[in-house]
C-alpha cells in the first residue's frame, strides 16, 4: 500500500508528493514554497534521514515511521499561524482513534500484557503527543515569507510508527511497540481526513477558541508539577492550562500565575530530573 489522500482532502484540494526516503520533509515542503507552489501540499516519507526537532534539535527516523509536512500559504499572521501546531495535534489524535485497532495486546519488556483499548493519547504542550505517557509524535512549524509578500507555514508531523528513539532523555514509544498494528500509509491517510474538520473548526484562527477547548479535554499534566526551561532558566509550578492565545499557563511556587508563549516542558519525576 502506498500513501494517499483521503477524498475529503481530495476534494478541497490538497495534494500530496509522497518519498520512500527524504532528507526532511519540511525541507522540501519549504522549497515548494519558495518555487511558487499554491499550498496544500502534503509531502509524505517512511523515513526521514535529516529532519529538524524544535530548537534545531536532529530528528531522523527509521524506515516505517511517519514524517508528513503540510505546507500551507496564506496572509494571516504568523502569531496566528503558530496555533496550527494545536489543530496538528488534534488531527494526529484523532487519526489515532480511528487507526488503532481496539483489544491488540502488546508484551513489554516486563512481559506484561497491555491493550490497545486502553492506549491514553494526550497532547503535551506545545507540540507533542503522548501515549500512555511516553512521547509518540512530535510537531513542528517552520515559516518563511514569499516573494509575493505572503508567507508560507509548513505543519511538520513525526511519528514513531515502527520504532522509537530510544538515546533521549524522556519516556519515548512507538505504535507497534503499544501492539497497534497500523502503518505510516494507513496513519497518513486518516490523518489527512482529520485534518479537513479540525483545520475547518479553526478556520484562520477565528475558530482557536474552539480549538483550545477541545486541546485541552486531551491535554497532558493539567493540575500536576511542572518545570519549564524558558531561555536557561527554569519555572516551577502546577500547570493550571493554557489562555485563550494557547500560552502555557502555570502557578508558581510563590502562588503567581504566570503564562509562558515557549519553552520545555517537563512532569513529574522527569521535571526534576531533566530540567534542574
Amino acid at each position: 500500500m502506498g500513501f494517499s489522500l483521503s477524498p475529503l482532502a481530495q476534494q478541497n484540494g490538497f495534494r500530496m508528493e509522497a518519498f520512500d526516503t527524504v532528507g526532511s520533509t519540511n525541507a522540501v515542503a519549504l522549497e515548494r514554497a519558495q518555487a511558487g507552489d499554491p499550498g496544500r501540499l502534503w509531502v509524505v516519507s517512511k523515513k526521514q534521514e535529516s529532519g529538524r526537532g524544535r530548537r534545531g534539535r536532529a530528528w531522523a527516523t527509521s524506515h516505517g515511521n511517519l514524517a508528513a509536512s503540510l505546507l500551507l500559504t496564506g496572509t494571516f499572521e504568523l502569531k496566528t499561524a503558530a496555533t496550527l501546531g494545536f489543530v496538528a495535534g488534534l488531527s494526529l489524535a484523532d487519526a489515532l482513534d480511528a487507526v488503532c485497532p481496539q483489544g491488540a495486546v502488546s508484551l513489554g519488556v516486563d512481559g506484561i500484557g497491555s491493550s490497545v483499548s486502553d492506549l491514553r493519547v494526550e497532547l503535551k504542550w506545545p507540540n507533542d503527543l503522548l501515549a500512555n505517557k511516553a512521547k509518540l509524535a512530535g510537531i513542528l512549524l517552520e515559516s518563511t515569507h514569499l516573494p509575493d509578500g505572503r508567507f508560507a507555514v509548513v505543519v511538520g508531523i513525526g511519528v514513531n510508527v515502527v520504532a522509537y528513539p530510544e538515546d533521549v532523555p524522556y519516556p519515548a514509544t512507538s505504535l507497534k511497540q503499544l501492539g497497534a498494528a497500523c502503518d505510516a500509509e494507513t496513519l497518513f491517510l486518516a490523518l489527512s481526513d482529520a485534518w479537513q474538520e479540525n483545520s475547518r473548526i479553526w478556520d484562520e484562527g477565528r475558530g482557536l477558541a474552539e480549538i483550545r477547548k477541545r486541546w485541552l479535554k486531551r491535554a497532558a499534566g493539567i493540575g500536576s508539577e511542572v518545570a519549564v526551561r524558558v531561555d536557561g532558566s527554569v519555572l516551577r509550578g502546577i500547570f493550571e492550562t493554557i489562555d485563550e492565545d494557547c500560552r502555557f499557563v502555570i502557578r508558581d511556587n510563590d502562588g503567581e500565575r504566570v503564562k509562558i508563549a515557549a519553552g520545555d516542558v517537563h512532569f513529574g519525576a522527569v521535571a526534576s530530573a531533566s530540567a534542574g
